[in-house]
This record gives structure tokens, C-alpha cells and sequence, in this order.
């Protein structure tokens, strides 16, 4: 027979499933739970069968079952592995007999608790709810354990001193040291000597005030190697509030560390040369011209195009054109000093930036090593490659202010000259009769 309890009682209530074949020990058993109020919505099933089509037929999800191990489809320990089956909440085990072997083999198949029948109203209903707290305890001690082993971030847990006392699977896959190794030790085993001790002040300040910090940190495995991982770390404090353990959890990023690193890079340098782009140079320019301000020294601008590339280009070929650009791009670096800039803005554009230049003479070193740069012979398929340069020359400061664009307008200018004065020289800006031809 099956029976539910009489009377609407709210769904919140804690469901109780009563497994008992005999009417009057289910009835009394019923009615102690009931006592002093609804506190709990109460369901009747008279064998393993009856409990089933209450779960399975009428979707009734229980909190706790409370199971007569002798039943008519079912009798001994034995109910209580069958009943487990059909249900994941709590069981204890309603008996009637003095017989601590068969208690003892129920709690061996999975039952929470034990009660005898006839016993104290109380009792029954304060055992239904410690039944419902320890599996929800032991529930959530199985999720954390779960999560704590197979989560793909990495998880140490140390005490408040600092001394590692526990860490998962996934940390010794990302540092490579195995968990014995690690406890007890200190953290900074992991240390790959970055983050100056300042970083490391601020990061315990901030969890001493707020019981949490979050950031980058680089770190050394095992092997040696350095990696980047973004990390959290949580205070766990006790009910006075003092931190009683600290709990880690980090991810590798080393891989998205080194895509960025590749997009910066990607945005400002050439993708052919690798020399800094338009982008670049317009940082480096704007920093150079407040540098010479301040330093009391002069900063030139050197517009350089390459004569005879489109030659180049159409007698043999983009790919012989792009070996000569790499080439010749190599060599007019060297040609400058430590801290100058040459960049690649386009095509056969070049701009190099010279900085702290004592007067404008002291540019024509760099200025005629350009010039021989550009225009020596580069080998292609055992094809020598001929062009050479014209440069234009533009100073900051000047009498007049000017930003960026316009000095650069200006070096454009005298490059121009350059080219319609017989090209293979510079020009300076301002001094369109001044030029050198390259000796």
C-alpha cells in the first residue's frame, strides 16, 4: 500500500520517505514526525516497489528515507544496498529487533543512521535532521575534494605562516613538483626572482586588509623554466576572524603571454624588416623631441627613400625586391648608433630618428654610413642587387615650434631635394643649397 501524508503542506518542508510495511508502526511513525506543527512533508511506501513509483512514476525527491529493513519484496542489510538504488538521500534504518549484527551490516551498505521503533518522538525527528545535514556535509566534503583534484587550475593551500599544506594534481602538473616535495616548504620555492620584494609587500598587505589578492605572477618550475600565471589567493579565517590558512589558485599563461608579446610586436614593427612601423616611430619621435628639450641637445630626422628599387622590383622580381629591402634594412641599423631609431613607414620609406646630436654637424658620421649602406651591392640568386639612397635632414628645435608630423614633413622635403640634386645624397632642411653627394 501506498499512502502521502493528508493535508496541503508547503513543497520547502523537508520530504521524508517512510519505507514501512505495517500500517500502525508507519502511522506512528508518521504522526511523531508531525507532532508540534508540520515540519516535515511525509511520504508512505510499503515495500521498495511502492518507493519506487513514488521516485521514478511521481518525481518525489526526498531528503531522507526512513527504511524498516524487512519488507515484503525485500528483508536484511540487503534492503538497505536495494533501497540505495532507487535513492540518493539519507537513510537510516527503522528496526525493531535487538540485533546490533544486522545494524552493523546496514550501516556497512550505506545507511546513515539507525533507530528503533516505538522510540521517543524527538529522537525521530532529531535524527531525520542530522541524517539530512551529515549527507549534506559529506556531499559537499565529496564536491570539494572532487573539485580540488581534478580542477585544471592549480591549488595550494598553506597555513597562516606560510608553509604549504596541501596541493592538488594540477599544481604539480603546472610546476612540475610532486605534492611531497612541496609540503611543508614555503612558496617561495616557486620564486623565479621578477617581482621585487615591494610586490611581494603589497600583495601580503592586501591580504591582510582584504582577505584577498589577484594578479601576474612569474614563477620558476621545477626544470628550471620560467612561466607566467595568473593567480588568486584567499584568506580563510576562523569565526574570531583571524586568517587560518591561505588557499592559492592559478592558472599557466604563459602561452597568452607570449600570443600578446606576438601582437605587440605585430603592431609596432614591420613585418618584413622587423624595424619599428609608423607607430613605433611616432612614440619614439615624441619621446626624442621632448628629450632633446630637455637635455639642452638636438634631435634630426633623416627621410630616406631608395633610389632604383622600382628597377629592382620589375627587372627581378617582389621576392628579389624583398631580400634587398631586409638587407639593406640590417645594414643602416648598424650604421646607427645605440638609442637611435630607424623605421620602415612604407614601400622604400625609411626614417631614422638621431638623438642627443651635440649641433648639426654632428649628424654627418651616421648620414654618409647610411649612404654606403644603401648603396652597396646585396647578392640575390648570385645577382647583385644595385641601389642607393637619397636622404633628407630635418633638426629640432628650431625657431619656430613644430610637432611631430611637421618635422617629418620637413625631412620628406629635403629628401625630395636630395632626389632632384642627383640622388646618392642628403639634403638639410631649411638649406636647400647645402647638400653632400656620397664621396
Amino acid at each position: 500500500m501506498n499512502k502521502s501524508a493528508p493535508g496541503q503542506v508547503p513543497e520547502s518542508l523537508p520530504v521524508v520517505l517512510v519505507i514501512e510495511d505495517e500500517p500502525g508502526d508507519a502511522y506512528l511513525i508518521r504522526q511523531q514526525l508531525l507532532e508540534h506543527g508540520a515540519a516535515f512533508t511525509v511520504h508512505l511506501a510499503d515495500t521498495l516497489g511502492a518507493a519506487r513509483a513514488l521516485i521514478d512514476g511521481q518525481g518525489l525527491r526526498p531528503d531522507v528515507v526512513l527504511l524498516d529493513l524487512n519488507l515484503p519484496d525485500s528483508r536484511g542489510p540487503a534492503t538497505v544496498e536495494r533501497c540505495r538504488l532507487i535513492v540518493e538521500a539519507p537513510i537510516v534504518v527503522l528496526t525493531g529487533l535487538d540485533d546490533a549484527l544486522a545494524t552493523q551490516s546496514a550501516i556497512q551498505s550505506g545507511a546513515e543512521d539507525y533507530l528503533t521503533k516505538g522510540g521517543e518522538a524527538s529522537a525521530l525527528r532529531r535524527a531525520v535532521r542530522y541524517a539530512m545535514l551529515r549527507h549534506q556535509r559529506d556531499a559537499d566534503a565529496r564536491l570539494a575534494s572532487t573539485v580540488f583534484t581534478h580542477a585544471r587550475e592549480g591549488i595550494m593551500v598553506t597555513n597562516s605562516g606560510g608553509a604549504i599544506m596541501d596541493v592538488n594534481q594540477a599544481f604539480s602538473r603546472i610546476t612540475g613538483y610532486s605534492r611531497d616535495e612541496v609540503l611543508g616548504q614555503n612558496p617561495r620555492l616557486l620564486s623565479s626572482g621578477r617581482q621585487s620584494s615591494e610586490f611581494y609587500a603589497a600583495m601580503w598587505q592586501d591580504l591582510k586588509q582584504q582577505g584577498y589578492w589577484e594578479g601576474e605572477v612569474w614563477n620558476r618550475r621545477k626544470d628550471g623554466m620560467v612561466y607566467a600565471q595568473l593567480q588568486t589567493i584567499s584568506a580563510v579565517h576562523n569565526t574570531s576572524g583571524v586568517a587560518q590558512q591561505y588557499v592559492a589558485m592559478f592558472s599557466d599563461i604563459t602561452a597568452l603571454k607570449v600570443h600578446e608579446n606576438e601582437l605587440e610586436h605585430i603592431a609596432h614593427f614591420d613585418v618584413l624588416t622587423d624595424l619599428p612601423n609608423r607607430v613605433l616611430l611616432a612614440d619614439r619621435l615624441r619621446h626624442g623631441m621632448a628629450q632633446a628639450q630637455r637635455r639642452g641637445k638636438l634631435l634630426a630626422v633623416v627621410y630616406l627613400d631608395l633610389d632604383g628599387f622600382k628597377t629592382v622590383n620589375d627587372t627581378h622580381g617582389h621576392a628579389a625586391g624583398d631580400h634587398l629591402l631586409i638587407e639593406l634594412a640590417a645594414r643602416m641599423k648598424q650604421a646607427l648608433r645605440v638609442g637611435d631609431t630607424l623605421a620602415r613607414i612604407g614601400g622604400d620609406e625609411f626614417v631614422a630618428v638621431l638623438i642627443d646630436l651635440d649641433d648639426t654637424n654632428a649628424c654627418q658620421p651616421m648620414l654618409n654610413r647610411l649612404l654606403a649602406a644603401a648603396a652597396q651591392p646585396t647578392l640575390y640568386d648570385d645577382v647583385p642587387l644595385q641601389a642607393s639612397a637619397s636622404l633628407g635632414v630635418a633638426f629640432f628645435p628650431q625657431a619656430n615650434e613644430l610637432d611631430a608630423d611637421q618635422l617629418l614633413r620637413q625631412a620628406d622635403q629635403a629628401m625630395y631635394q636630395a632626389k632632384v640634386t642627383g640622388k646618392n645624397r642628403y639634403c638639410i632642411f631649411g638649406d636647400t643649397a647645402q647638400y653632400q653627394p656620397r664621396s
